[in-house]
């Protein structure tokens, strides 16, 4: 279109050349000057548009507008040039200035809209470039962000199946926790019947007790020929992890730790815990019923001499009732009752036994040329059928429980029993203490210390 209309206006140049010329005008220098200067100004203009190619898409709407009314301008210039056929020279100079003054008009006018032209396509170069750069960075950010978004699903997909494998190990764990608990409640079951069994089996020693059916119920008199028996409790407590059990001298101070129930231990450096006490209860024998039979083969030989070795004891015990003389049989095996410090001999005959036991003193020489007078009494078989128990308090004891692993045993241990052993937070003397950690399994052993009730370990 551009080229177009700077060959439009050539020929409107060339056509405004011959009609004048046909006239036979004879136009002043100073408009021959003009018009050649118009020329010049209307091809420069026109080389301007037709070198910038870039251009012309532009500025050609803008043209084309220009161009229609300046053909409507031309048009009637044409008309009024061609009708009139007689017209003086004054009259013709004029209506040429005109329409060359109009066109230098024109010409300028169009170049100061190229100019703007130029500027807005300098302002849209501009912003292309801008817009391309933006383009350019968001394409880079769209790469960056896709390629964090891959690492995001691997990074998932990995966390995905880890946390799968980790589910299927705790389906695993808990089938093998299942296992486990169904084997440790028949274990139990096992423990329950063969603790049952050996209750109802227990073999009781016991002095001179009467071949009949007794029933403990306690004390009943201190006559010469009063039959008791002397049961000591001898109670394992499984202790928990993180616990310790602390035996006060004074079971007030006892008393006093388990109102306060909640205990805070400072441990140095800015460093507490916050411990639970809590009352300390064992299962203990209160009824106990039995059948009790004499053993015909077996003797319980009390009142022993103390420093006699064991070995030597149960040799010279066996060489003394071994002995016709002495009225004893041949020995089949002899066994020291540790808890008691009493021996039981067995007899291979049945009968030797009885006749023992009615002597009941016997004189064994234990040194040579010294005897010790030992007592000889009959061995009791028991067979248990009734046992009852109760829960019974320890006065004197106390539970802690919730005691963290934060340092070494023995310095907790040390850091705890001090801070129970001061008056002011509310302790006293201690007699016993146990600490079992986490991860640590320790059994307490109980023991009745005086007539009352009261434990200690």
């Amino acid at each position: 279109m551009i080229l177009i209309w700077s060959l439009w206006l050539k020929w409107f140049e060339s056509a405004i050349i011959r009609r004048i010329s046909n006239l036979k005008l004879s136009l002043p220098r100073s408009c021959r000057i003009e018009e050649t200067e118009t020329e010049r100004k209307r091809r420069t203009i026109t080389q301007q548009l037709t070198t910038t190619p870039n251009e012309r898409s532009m500025v050609l709407g803008r043209v084309d507008s220009w161009a229609d009314s300046k053909r409507n301008v031309l048009a009637s210039v044409s008309s009024t040039v061609m009708c009139d056929e007689d017209f003086s020279l004054m009259t013709d100079t004029q209506g040429s200035q005109n329409t060359l003054n109009g066109i230098l008009n024109a010409i300028s006018k169009c170049k100061v809209q190229h100019n703007q032209l130029l500027k807005e396509q300098q302002d849209l170069s501009r912003a292309r470039d801008d817009q391309e750069d933006l383009a350019k960075q968001f394409r880079q950010r769209i790469v960056k962000l896709r390629i964090c978004l891959e690492e995001d699903d691997n990074n998932q997909a990995r966390d995905v199946d880890s946390e799968r494998k980790k589910i299927a190990a705790l389906h695993d764990e808990e089938s093998r926790l299942k296992r486990e608990i169904q084997r440790a409640e028949e274990e139990l079951q096992l423990e329950e019947e063969s603790t049952h069994h050996l209750k109802q089996q227990t073999d009781v020693s016991t002095a001179a007790v009467p071949e009949k059916k007794v029933v403990f119920t306690g004390v009943t008199g201190d006559g010469a020929n009063t039959l008791n028996f002397d049961v000591k409790p001898h109670i394992v407590y499984p202790m928990e992890e993180g616990t310790a059990l602390i035996t006060f001298e004074d079971e007030e101070v006892a008393q006093k730790i388990l109102s306060l129930r909640e205990h805070k231990v400072d441990l140095g450096e800015d460093c507490a815990i916050t411990l639970e006490a809590k009352l300390v209860q064992l299962l203990v024998p209160y009824q106990v019923e039995m059948d009790t039979e004499v053993c015909s083969r077996r003797i319980l030989v009390s009142n022993l001499p103390k420093k006699v070795g064991e070995d030597r004891l149960l040799d010279k015990l066996e060489i003394h009732f071994a002995k016709r003389k002495n009225g004893g049989g041949e020995v089949d095996d002899s066994d020291m009752l540790h808890d008691s410090g009493n021996v039981v001999i067995t007899f291979t005959e049945n009968n030797i036994a009885k006749g023992l036991t009615d002597k009941q003193y016997h004189d064994v020489e234990f040194e040579k040329g010294r005897k010790h007078s030992v007592k000889v009494t009959p061995f009791l078989n028991g067979e248990i059928t009734s046992f009852q128990t109760r829960l019974s308090a320890c006065g004197r004891t106390v539970l802690l429980t919730g005691i963290p692993a934060i340092m070494e045993q023995e310095n907790l241990q040390d850091l705890l029993e001090i801070h129970f052993q001061k008056t002011s937070n509310g302790g006293g003397e201690v007699d016993a203490f146990l600490y079992n950690p986490l991860g640590q399994h320790t059994l307490a052993l109980f023991e009745e210390d005086c007539p009352t009730e009261d434990q200690s370990q």
